[in-house]
């Protein structure tokens, strides 16, 4: 049970309307996700999953059971999950969830710029480091890496934290769920680490290769999570956001 009596209107609820449309894949050899037993404003109650030794065998066939979850697909880009209309979040911090038909446009003004934004608040960038993250999102949000991938069914929020390692297999918790890249998930996966990432990674390219330059376009998704990080966690975070933004501006 988690329980925060200071939520936001919508705040767990918005988590098990995430878990729900993410389950859906199931139903299809997507990736398992915990059940909601109870949720109501300012509690949410999850199904207790056991904890085993990650295998490179169940990273294999999460990574597998990922990519399938990403193929059933949304209704556009920063698209919530089907049937909510309440609040979007990605830890405690409350983010858009706005239907955008280029990832581009989305990925850049609604998950990127916000929250670089945020960071130069906190003193985590400084007013030139900033300028080079703008630019770098003036780029991202022309289009400039768009590519014809459809919306995906992502988790959002795919770090080691919330892949558990059940007896029975992979488990996902805690999402940001949303239409977006498939890049993006695996790129929060590379940036805080997964056991046996590589499994993942075969797993998931067995079922949905990548796209031919996939690792060089890594920190263009990582600019996401290094801003929300950088807007809370510091001025370490702020510099890699910039390093990220630059090899972004390269990949042009």
């Amino acid at each position: 049970m988690k329980q925060r009596p200071d939520a936001p209107d919508g705040f767990f609820e918005a988590e098990a309307a995430g878990l729900a449309w993410l389950g859906e894949a199931t139903s299809t050899g997507g990736a398992r996700v915990a059940r909601v037993l109870e949720v109501a404003p300012g509690r949410i109650v999850l199904e207790s999953v056991p904890e085993a030794r990650p295998a490179p065998a169940a990273a294999r066939a999460f990574g597998a059971a990922l990519a399938r979850t990403h193929a059933a697909g949304a209704d556009a880009f920063g698209a919530p999950p089907a049937g909510w209309h309440g609040a979007s979040f990605i830890g405690r911090r409350r983010q858009a969830a706005t239907p955008t038909d280029s990832w581009g446009a989305f990925y850049a003004e609604q998950r990127v710029r916000p929250f670089a934004y945020l960071a130069r608040e906190a003193r985590a960038l400084t007013d030139d480091e900033l300028d080079v993250v703008e630019t770098a999102c003036d780029a991202v949000a022309a289009g400039a890496l768009d590519d014809d991938a459809p919306p995906a069914r992502l988790h959002g929020d795919l770090w080691s934290g919330n892949v558990l390692f059940g007896v029975d297999g992979v488990v996902l918790i805690d999402p940001a769920a949303h239409g977006g890249h498939p890049e993006t998930d695996l790129a929060m996966l590379q940036l805080f680490g997964c056991p046996h990432l590589e499994e993942v990674l075969a797993g998931y390219q067995a079922v949905s290769p990548l796209r031919e330059g996939w690792r060089e376009r890594v920190p263009l998704h990582q600019l996401h999570p290094l801003a929300v990080h950088a807007a809370g966690h510091g001025r370490s975070y702020g510099r890699a956001l910039v390093e990220a933004a630059e090899a972004v501006l390269r990949l042009g």
